[in-house]
């Protein structure tokens, strides 16, 4: 340990002769240490999100939407709607098909919402099923949520998000009181607990659930809804399930061979698929970088290295002279590397820990460390400084005491 306490004197003396070069080469290992660990926590913390989204919209999810609809990346465009989807629709999927555990037929639009002298321009108003609840996981905080009375009677009541509650309401309590959704007067029997923005960047808080039957009966008067939300009996199912559903539809809509479907089936796992593929894309690229930061840091360590071995040649030719084996001489050299090396990593390490810390509070993503991202960082420091010390302390030690004395 001596000997080892000893060399790290020297070679923090040596460096600091040529401090410039010395930071410079620091600066390249920490920069390829806080990009490999940012995007590393980033990627993990993006991954855990999606996954969080995955599950608040329900498990083992099909979505049949009236009309036409396209996948844009990671989003999903109506592109035209149908009047042809009705309620029965979501009866006969659940009796044909063989892999469809429940469903839930819905309906939606935009009303003006008002509370004594609040008003709210344009509030979306969801028709739904009783079972809604559970098979898209929505839950009451406080209150509860639409019964099977409520639907059978066309019942003016109303289920409200948290942020429509703080809006209309604020530190009231909202439950009991009457607001009037376009013109008609719903009694608020609970307030949903806090869900966030959904795949499609939709926020579940902002929004108000009253009963199927009222919504076509009171609201809008048709006959026909939006969409069906599906739950297969498991996730294997699921490409099976979409093409019963496609079939069933189809021939309830008599739509021959050559026409296209006037409904989309939406996979909801595929849309999380190309979340999950952009955040692969995005944690490649950032670890080709930190590739490149790496290299270069190694470059200047071995620039700054070769520099040091021509510079003390006579110190090395001294030490050969009384004694020293060529292995103390590389093990000096290879401190020497091995510190610049290390001492980048171990800023970069504090410092992306830091940042990403700050990103996770501004972006209010979920807090995830990347076990992975810290160990390949402390493994490419390490890496870097050995492999860039090498030839700099072969070099050292093909010094030969009587050449320095000559020269």
């Amino acid at each position: 340990m001596r000997r080892v306490y000893l060399n790290l004197r020297i070679a923090v003396r040596s460096l600091m002769n040529f401090k410039l070069r010395t930071t410079l080469a620091v600066l390249g290992v920490f920069l390829g240490t806080f990009s490999l660990v940012v995007v590393s926590n980033l990627s993990d913390s993006l991954t855990t999100k999606t996954r969080i989204e995955a599950e608040k919209l329900g498990k083992n999810l099909l979505i049949v939407r009236s009309g036409v609809v396209r996948r844009f990346g990671t989003s999903t465009r109506l592109l035209s709607e149908s009047t042809t989807l009705r309620p029965e629709d979501a009866g006969a999927i659940f009796a044909g098909s063989r892999f469809v555990h429940d469903v839930s037929a819905s309906g939606n639009k935009n009303f003006p919402v008002r509370y004594e002298n609040t008003a709210l321009k344009s509030i979306l108003v969801m028709g739904i099923m009783p079972n809604y609840s559970e098979i898209r996981n929505f839950r009451a905080k406080n209150g509860r949520f639409i019964s099977v009375q409520d639907n059978a009677t066309l019942g003016k009541v109303a289920v409200i998000g948290t942020k429509v509650a703080e809006k209309l309401f604020g530190r009231q309590d909202p439950l009991g009181k009457h607001i009037l959704i376009w013109r008609v007067p719903c009694e608020v029997i609970g307030v949903m607990e806090e869900k966030g923005l959904d795949v499609s960047g939709l926020d579940q808080d902002n929004q108000i659930f009253v009963p199927l039957n009222t919504y076509l009966r009171r609201f809008v008067n048709k006959d026909y809804i939006n969409s069906i939300s599906v739950q297969v009996i498991n996730e294997q199912s699921i490409p099976s399930a979409k093409t019963e559903i496609e079939d069933i539809l189809r021939n309830r809509h008599k739509i021959k061979k050559d026409k296209e479907d006037d409904f989309s089936v939406i996979d909801l796992k595929d849309v999380m698929a190309l979340k999950t593929q952009a955040i692969s894309m995005i944690k490649v690229l950032g670890r080709v970088s930190a590739v490149v930061s790496f290299l270069i840091g190694g470059l200047g360590i071995l620039s700054i290295m070769i520099l040091i071995v021509n510079e003390r040649r006579i110190e090395i030719g001294i030490r050969r002279a009384v004694g020293s084996r060529k292995r103390d001489i590389i093990l000096q050299f290879l401190l020497e590397a091995s510190f610049i090396s290390i001492s980048g990593g171990t800023v970069g390490v504090i410092l992306s820990m830091v940042t990403s810390i700050l990103i996770f509070l501004i972006a209010k993503l979920p807090f995830t460390l990347s076990p992975t991202g810290y160990a390949l960082s402390f493994f490419a420091s390490i890496a870097v400084g050995i492999l860039a010390g090498i030839y700099p302390s072969q070099k050292a030690t093909r010094i030969q005491p009587v050449d320095v004395i000559k020269s």
